[in-house]
């Protein structure tokens, strides 16, 4: 999930719709609400966001140290001022990288996958066994070829992997995926889709790959 914090509505509406049609769940904040929320969120929250984007808010409404004290998840901000000036002043608030605007969602993604790769010291993919799962939006392969996947099931791949070795339960793969404010949406779908995932993974390798236990969760295995 991306997070975005912004003093206008219409600006947090427009980010959620562009990065949902890339298959991204994203939360719009006001920064008074955003202040209040990243103070008191549950750190099982705070895991499923994969960046926050801090576009125009006044001067010290948003502190990235405030978010830096609760996750590792980068801090980009989204500035409409072309200076050299205020692209230093947002580097020493402590941001991990200044986007200016106008900017295509793709570029966002691209620079928050560079952040993390380099925060993880990891490289852009992860190998368990015949697959390689891309973390930058790319379809999976197995043995070489790709194999084309529906968005979301797609990024249920991609969080599986990220947490290979560990068991994440099945809120925790809605909240990535879905967002933890999308009420619109039952957690239930996550089975739906694990189960198409499944599917398709079996048909390629030969052999079921996501490990799922009752009340604990899913995890792929290698």
């Amino acid at each position: 999930m991306i997070v975005i914090v912004d003093e206008r509505e219409l600006v947090t509406e427009g980010y959620n719709s562009l990065f949902d049609r890339e298959g991204i769940a994203c939360a719009g904040f006001a920064p008074g609400e955003f202040g209040e929320w990243v103070n008191s969120a549950a750190d099982t929250d705070l895991r499923s966001v994969r960046a926050f984007l801090i576009g125009d808010c006044r001067d010290g409404a948003i502190s990235p140290r405030q978010i830096r004290d609760r996750t590792g998840a980068p801090v980009i901000a989204l500035s409409e001022q072309h200076s050299l000036e205020n692209t230093l002043r947002l580097f020493e608030s402590g941001v991990d990288d200044v986007i200016r605007k106008p900017v295509h969602i793709r570029e966002i993604l691209a620079r928050i996958t560079a952040i993390r790769r380099r925060a993880s010291e990891d490289i852009a993919y992860t190998e368990i066994g015949a697959m390689r799962i891309f973390m930058d939006g790319r379809d999976p392969e197995i043995d070489g070829q790709p194999l084309p996947l529906p968005r979301r099931e797609r990024r249920i791949l991609e969080y599986l992997a990220s947490n290979r070795g560990r068991r994440v339960t099945k809120t925790q793969v809605f909240n990535a995926i879905y967002g933890i404010f999308d009420e619109e949406v039952e957690e239930n779908v996550v089975e739906s889709h694990i189960s198409k995932l499944r599917k398709k993974l079996r048909e390629k390798l030969g052999t079921d790959p996501i490990d799922s236990k009752r009340f604990l969760g899913y995890r792929l295995v290698f």
